[in-house]
């Protein structure tokens, strides 16, 4: 990713300290990237009319900037190094919102763990079999959805049925990514939550846990985030003990 760490604003409230307690604390969220997805999350949660303590996360200032308001801090720096760096077991938000063009959770795990622990494979083309509309980006990761088509940026995710055709809904991406049979690759998903329409984001705690199972286990992987309808998978190899 382009960009590195560097200073921060912070509006209207000064940084807790990190071993502080959450008691009757606003919900905080961390949207790491302030793209078009990112900036369309802070857009519509910061107006939803419940009030939030947001930290936006990106290298380039002028996405940042144009993000202003009550209860909000803007860090300009890479964000996957930002998640090194900022979150700890005595330092989390209550959600954290993956908007840049990276595999946020692969990426975190890679730089947590360092090139002599975990290093990134190749998928194997006989994965695309087993996945919906599989394309597989420049990047090696290969992103898959439900839909043939462009869907809605705010699709509310319904349980039962597609919004855009009406028909029932298919089987959850996150269950069909965290069961891929394909050995010797072991599947580990962690699921997006719908925060508000078109926004998906996952608690720091179900992260850890992923990074757990990645880093107690040896062998290739297949580690992936995914809502209801769209995911993306990497291959990852855990080396060493």
């Amino acid at each position: 990713m382009p960009g590195g760490r560097a200073g921060a604003w912070e509006l209207r409230w000064k940084r807790r300290p990190r071993c502080a307690m959450k008691i009757n604390a606003l919900e905080e969220i961390w949207i790491i990237g302030v793209g078009q997805f990112g900036f369309l999350a802070f857009d519509r949660l910061s107006k939803s009319g419940r009030e939030r303590r947001f930290v936006l996360v990106d290298p380039v200032k002028k996405n940042l900037l144009r993000c202003k308001g009550p209860n909000v801090t803007l860090e300009q720096s890479d964000g996957v190094a930002f998640l090194e760096q900022r979150l700890n077991a005595s330092h989390t938000p209550d959600w954290i919102i993956p908007a840049l063009p990276v595999h946020l959770a692969a990426e975190w795990f890679l730089l947590r763990l360092g090139p002599d622990r975990l290093r990134r494979v190749t998928l194997p083309p006989e994965i695309e079999t087993l996945l919906p509309n599989p394309i597989r980006g420049s990047d090696g990761n290969i992103y898959v959805s439900h839909a043939d088509f462009r869907c809605p940026d705010d699709c509310a995710e319904p349980r039962d049925i597609c919004t855009v055709t009406g028909e029932p809904r298919k089987r959850n991406m996150f269950e069909i990514l965290g069961e891929i049979n394909l050995p010797p690759f072991k599947a580990l998903a962690i699921r997006s939550h719908q925060l508000g329409a078109g926004i998906g984001g996952y608690r720091p705690k179900h992260l850890f846990a992923l990074f757990d199972k990645v880093e107690q286990t040896t062998g290739q992987l297949l580690v992936s985030t995914a809502c209801r309808c769209h995911g993306v998978i990497t291959g990852l190899e855990r080396i060493g003990h």
